[in-house]
């Protein structure tokens, strides 16, 4: 669908792409990078709007440079700014942009009724768009960007400004977009736990030069340790800290978690514990039972996208005891996940503002 050979856009006073080389296959694949790593500066030349500094690239086999209107015929976009003029409907605007994309007046219109229908827009087709809510102006430009029937998608940071039942919505329509219709998707977002739950394949920038670009199974592969939650009761209100003791007194190496895949705090009543063999379960179990404490959940823990980004310059955690994380011969301390992802994303912000906020890079 998409290939890119040793792509570079650089601009006076900064480089967004350098020598950027991939291929995006079928199905939904996430583009992932902190503020400024290059992901709509990307878009923007596949959709051959803005002329790469070197390389080339090639969207469903036309070459951007010289059939970008072809590329464009094919493929649909949804931009990440609010770009809706605020004293037309929705059925206006989407006709409008299927007129624009080579439909005729008749099936313009049925194909706007029947794609504002699957966004969830029919019963408000004829408000003006300047009462909509964030999330009806997304479905908006959702809509305008698959009007056309197109093979490819581009969308660059669907979710912004979504709150989180919205963005649940969001993403299982980009989903439906492939399985229903077999089109393809390219999506951009710096939410990683997102493209974890709906692309095949995720493809990580960061200062306009791959990172890595793999599989979502490869990306969130089963680790060696256990998620364990536990609550508290009244005969025990330390749940978590009786079982981190009792767990310890067995013979296995835990640790509390720090982190979710999208970097925030986790409930202090999760532990990840090292499995040495099928008997760490039954350790497990029992000593919850012992315990007279509830089990919320125990399951295998899997990598997260965020855990490429951590903070390598992070100090090291303080000594503790023997045969815990931190001491000689036992387990590395789990890196915070999303630390050094929320530290790209600072050093991108003053980055841009160093640049005078004169070059989107994003």
């Amino acid at each position: 669908m998409i290939a890119t050979e040793s792509l570079s856009k650089r601009y006076p006073r900064v480089t967004a792409l350098d020598r950027l080389s991939v291929d995006i296959n079928p199905g939904v694949t996430g583009l992932v990078g902190a503020n400024g790593a290059g992901k709509s500066t990307l878009i923007k030349i596949l959709l051959g709007l803005s002329p790469a500094t070197e390389g080339s690239a090639r969207v469903l086999g036309l070459d951007v440079a010289t059939q970008g209107a072809e590329i464009r015929e094919r493929v649909g976009y949804m931009p990440e700014h609010d770009c809706l003029p605020p004293d037309v409907s929705a059925t206006e605007f989407v006709v409008h942009m299927a007129r624009m994309s080579g439909l005729p007046p008749t099936a313009a219109r049925e194909r706007t009724a029947d794609t504002l229908r699957h966004v969830g827009l029919y019963e408000e087709r004829y408000r003006p768009m300047g009462g909509y809510s964030t999330g009806m102006k997304q479905r908006v430009k959702l809509a305008q960007a698959l009007v056309h029937d197109p093979k490819l998608v581009l969308l660059d940071e669907p979710t912004n400004g979504l709150d989180p039942v919205g963005r649940d919505e969001m993403l299982g329509l980009i989903r439906r977009v492939h399985t229903d219709f077999g089109i393809s998707v390219l999506v951009t977002s710096h939410l990683l736990g997102e493209l974890e739950r709906t692309c095949d394949h995720v493809v990580v920038i960061d200062g306009g030069t791959l990172l890595r670009s793999s599989s979502t199974d490869e990306f969130t592969q089963a680790t060696g340790s256990l998620a364990v939650e536990v609550t508290d009761t009244d005969a025990c209100p330390d749940g978590t800290g009786a079982l981190l003791a009792s767990l310890d007194k067995a013979g296995l190496t835990t640790r509390p978690a720090g982190r979710t895949a999208d970097g925030s705090a986790v409930s202090g009543r999760v532990l990840l514990v090292d499995v040495v063999d099928e008997g760490t379960y039954d350790i497990v179990r029992d000593a919850v039972a012992g315990l007279g404490i509830g089990l919320v959940r125990m399951e295998q823990r899997r990598h997260r996208i965020a855990e490429l980004f951590r903070d390598d310059d992070a100090p090291a955690p303080h000594p503790a005891a023997p045969g815990t994380p931190g001491t000689p011969g036992a387990p590395a301390q789990a890196p915070a996940w999303g630390a050094g992802w929320q530290q790209k994303q600072k050093k991108s912000d003053k980055r841009a503002q160093q640049n005078g906020g004169t070059v989107d890079a994003a």
